[in-house]
C-alpha cells in the first residue's frame, strides 16, 4: 500500500529515498533545480530538457539536497507543459522510483494556483499508475515497490485542499489498479461467479449495497441476452448490481459495462490467436466495479447505481446456434446470427435493467467492436449515444483526465441495418460501420433515457505498455467516469 501526502517543504529539505524534478527545455530550469544546484551536471550530461531525457544523481557528501538521488527529468518547452504532461512524465519516472520506495516530486509545484489541485491529484497518479505491476504469478517479486509518495508543491496553497487531492489521486489510482488485476487474471481463475464476489467483497470494504442475481435469478427476471450467451458454459451467468446513495432519494446515475470473463466466441468460434487475450473482454465491466469502489470512499452527493452483466461465451452442446432468437429484459427479442458478437447482447439486458430505474443518464463501456479499434485505433475510445450534451460532458471527463475519446455518429441510416426478419433486430449488421450497427442495436434497449456508449476495445489493454504502465489492462475509462460523476455531483 503507498502513502501519499502533501508538502510545501523546500525540495532541498526533504529526507527521502529519490526527489523527481522536471528540467525544462529552455532559460528556466524547472521547480526544484536550482535547490537541489543540480543544473550543471544535467548540462554537463549534455541534456537540454526535451522530453524522454533523465539523469539520476546519486548524493555525496558535500551535495546539498537531503534525498539519497535525484532524477532529473526532461519535459520540453514550459509552454507545451501541462497536467497530462507531467502525470505521463511521472508515469515513465515510477519504474525508477520503484527502485527507491519512496518518492518526493516538484512536478506540481509547476503550475500556478489556478491547476494547483489537478496538478497535485496527476503527480500522485502518474507515479501510482506508472508503479503498477501485476505479479500475481510470479514466483519471484523483484523487491521493488513504491511505498511513500510526498508531492511538493507551494507554501501558498490551501494545505487542506492539496491532501485532499493528493488522497484523491491515491483512491483513483487504487481503484484503476484493482480494475487492472481484474482484467490481468486470467480468465480460468475469475469465471462470472469470481467475479460476483470480489465485488461483493469490495462493497463490503467500501460502503457499497451490493445484489448479485445468480442464473435461477436471471431466469426469473426475463434477462435472456445475459443467459443466452452463458447457455455453453459450465460457469454459469451473474449480474452484479450496486448502489451507491450520497444525496438521498434524488434520481441516479447508472452505469454498466460488459463483463464477458471468456469469449471464445461461442460457435462462431475465434481462431487460437484471436483467443489469447480473450481475458480481457471483461474490461468494461471492470471499470464500472473500479469507478464505483472509488466513488464510495470519494463519497460525493449524488446516487449512483449499477448493474454489471457477466457471462462466459463458451462452444459446447448447450451453447445458442446462430439464428437463435432470445428475448430480452423487458421482451424485445434478438436474432443471433453471430454468436461472436455476445457483448451487445449481456448488455442489453443490464440497459434494459436500468432504463426501468428511471435514472437521469445511462453511460455503458465495452470492450465492445474490433471496428472501433480499426477507426480510432488503440488509445482512443469511442462515444455514441441519444444525448449531445451527455456525450459532450463525458468526452470533456476524459479529455481532463487524459483519457481522449471521441464521438463517432450514430447515423439514423444504420439502423435498418440491423432489421431482423424473424425478430425485433439482430445481433450483426454489414461488414462495415460495425461500431455503430453495434451501438444501435443498444441503444434499442434504453428508451428515452439519455445514454453513452464507450467503446474501449481499444485502449482498455496495451500491448506495448505507455507511459502509466506496464503491458496489460489499462483501466480505462475509470479516471473519466469518477470525473464524471464528481463534476455532477459539484453541480
Amino acid at each position: 500500500m503507498t502513502t501519499f501526502s502533501f508538502s510545501s517543504d523546500s525540495p532541498r529539505d526533504v529526507a527521502t529515498g529519490l526527489l523527481i524534478v522536471p528540467v525544462f527545455q529552455g532559460p528556466e530550469p524547472g521547480p526544484g533545480v536550482k535547490e537541489t544546484q543540480l543544473a550543471e551536471s544535467y548540462s554537463a550530461a549534455r541534456h537540454t530538457g526535451k522530453k524522454g531525457e533523465s539523469l539520476l544523481v546519486t548524493r555525496r557528501a558535500d551535495d546539498r539536497f537531503a534525498a539519497d538521488a535525484v532524477l532529473l527529468v526532461g519535459v520540453g518547452k514550459k509552454d507545451d507543459f501541462d497536467v497530462h504532461a507531467a502525470r505521463r512524465a511521472l508515469g515513465r519516472a515510477a519504474e525508477t522510483a520503484r527502485r527507491f520506495g519512496s518518492v518526493a516530486t516538484t512536478f506540481a509545484s509547476a503550475f500556478g494556483v489556478r491547476d494547483a489541485k489537478r496538478a497535485v491529484q496527476a503527480a500522485a497518479e502518474g507515479l501510482a499508475l506508472g508503479a503498477y505491476r501485476f505479479g500475481r504469478y510470479k514466483s519471484e517479486s523483484d523487491g521493488h515497490a513504491l511505498k511513500k509518495v510526498v508531492v511538493l508543491g507551494s507554501s501558498r496553497w490551501d494545505v487542506k485542499t492539496m491532501k485532499a487531492a493528493a488522497d484523491r489521486g491515491r483512491i483513483v489510482s487504487e481503484a484503476v489498479g484493482w480494475a487492472r488485476d481484474l482484467v490481468n487474471t486470467p480468465a480460468g481463475d475469475l469465471p462470472p461467479a469470481e467475479i460476483a464476489r470480489e465485488a461483493q467483497a469490495m462493497a463490503k470494504q467500501v460502503g457499497l449495497t451490493c445484489k448479485v442475481w445468480t442464473e435461477a435469478q436471471l431466469k426469473l427476471g426475463g434477462f435472456g441476452g445475459i443467459l443466452g450467451v452463458g447457455r455453453g458454459s459450465v460457469n454459469p451467468p451473474r449480474l452484479i448490481e450496486l448502489t451507491y446513495t450520497g444525496a438521498g432519494k434524488k434520481t441516479p446515475i447508472a452505469l454498466t459495462g460488459k463483463g464477458i470473463s471468456f469469449d471464445s466466441g461461442g460457435l462462431s468460434i475465434k481462431d487460437a490467436k484471436g483467443m489469447e487475450s480473450m481475458k480481457i473482454d471483461m474490461g468494461g465491466a471492470a471499470s464500472i466495479l473500479a469507478t464505483m469502489r472509488a466513488i464510495a470512499q470519494l463519497k460525493p452527493k449524488i446516487n449512483v447505481i449499477a448493474a454489471i452483466p457477466s457471462s462466459e461465451n463458451m462452444p459446447s452442446g448447450s451453447a445458442q446456434k446462430p439464428g437463435d432468437v432470445i428475448t430480452h429484459r423487458g421482451g424485445k427479442t434478438s436474432e443471433v446470427l453471430n454468436t461472436d458478437a455476445e457483448g451487445r447482447l449481456v448488455l442489453a439486458d443490464a440497459l434494459a435493467y436500468l432504463a426501468e430505474k428511471k435514472p437521469s443518464v445511462i453511460i455503458d463501456t465495452a470492450t465492445l467492436t474490433g471496428a472501433c479499434m480499426i477507426a480510432l485505433g488503440d488509445r482512443i475510445t469511442g462515444a455514441m449515444g441519444n444525448d449531445a450534451g451527455l456525450i459532450r460532458d463525458v468526452i470533456a471527463a476524459g479529455d481532463l483526465e487524459g483519457e481522449p475519446t471521441w464521438e463517432l455518429p450514430l447515423h439514423k441510416d444504420y439502423r435498418q441495418l440491423i432489421d431482423s426478419s424473424v425478430a425485433d433486430i439482430k445481433n450483426i449488421g454489414e461488414r462495415y460501420g460495425g461500431a455503430i450497427t453495434a451501438a444501435w442495436f443498444l441503444a434499442e434497449f434504453v428508451g428515452d433515457t439519455p445514454w453513452v456508449h464507450l467503446d474501449i476495445a481499444g485502449p482498455a489493454f496495451s500491448e506495448r505498455g505507455n507511459e502509466l504502465g506496464p503491458k496489460g489492462a489499462t483501466g480505462v475509462p475509470v479516471r473519466t467516469l469518477v470525473r464524471y460523476v464528481l463534476d455532477k455531483a459539484a453541480g
